[in-house]
């Protein structure tokens, strides 16, 4: 999930219901990722299937350290640049990729393993948490959220998830947004919705870079 829209899928397949690509359809990529170099797979059907896209290099570039231990969610991980920098930055910590596209999650497993990060459970939203309690909080998150999938349809989501955030002045999620496609009015709502459903929180912008905000919702 992330600023996805129909183009960046090929033939039929459509980034909410890519199957796994076959094995010819898989292809190595050179990328940057924890100052380092490493390879990983992609395939056509996900979103940025070329490389890490602006949006997340961007917020890459711009939130703090993650957390040494704890639960740290990718919030639509597409073929897995944040979960794999999560993991590679904090390799203590479980990391949970979640998306929709199977073939993004079948991605993220196969770079997880390539990597070496054993500490990455990647599912799709519903079965995150089967073997862990429903309830269970996230000390961070960061995401690319899917802009196009329409206002109500990112309310929801992020209504869902925001809310797990553990209940700590550490807890953060990081949100990347482009300023075109509603940035500032976005933070405005998360900041006058969230107190509802979770108490008290601050939404600041942290960071502006090449047309990019880049959110952080915090317990207040």
């Amino acid at each position: 999930m992330s600023e996805h829209s129909p183009d960046q899928a090929t033939g039929t397949d459509h980034y909410f219901s890519a199957r796994p690509a076959s094995a010819d359809a898989l292809r190595p990529l050179t990328v940057q990722l924890a100052e380092r170099e490493v390879e990983v797979l992609t395939a056509a059907g996900i979103f940025s299937p070329d490389g890490i896209d602006k949006g997340t290099r961007v917020l890459l570039d711009q939130v703090p350290e993650p957390p040494d231990q704890g639960r740290l969610l990718d919030l639509g991980c597409g073929w897995g640049p944040l979960a794999l920098t999560l993991a590679l930055r904090s390799p203590e910590a479980w990391v949970h990729a979640v998306d929709v596209n199977e073939r993004a999650l079948d991605l993220t497993r196969r770079n997880a393993e390539l990597l070496g990060c054993d500490r990455v459970q990647v599912t799709r939203p519903e079965d995150v948490d089967l073997s862990l309690a429903p309830d269970a909080p996230f000390d961070l998150i960061w995401s690319n959220p899917p802009i196009r999938v329409g206002k109500q349809a990112l309310h929801d989501l992020l209504l869902t998830w925001l809310p797990r955030l553990a209940e700590t002045q550490e807890a953060a999620a990081y949100l990347v947004v482009q300023k075109n496609l509603g940035a500032d009015s976005l933070q405005a709502w998360l900041a006058t919705t969230l107190p509802g459903v979770m108490g008290p929180v601050r939404v600041t912008r942290e960071g502006s870079s090449k047309g990019f905000r880049v959110l952080r919702v915090g317990r207040g």
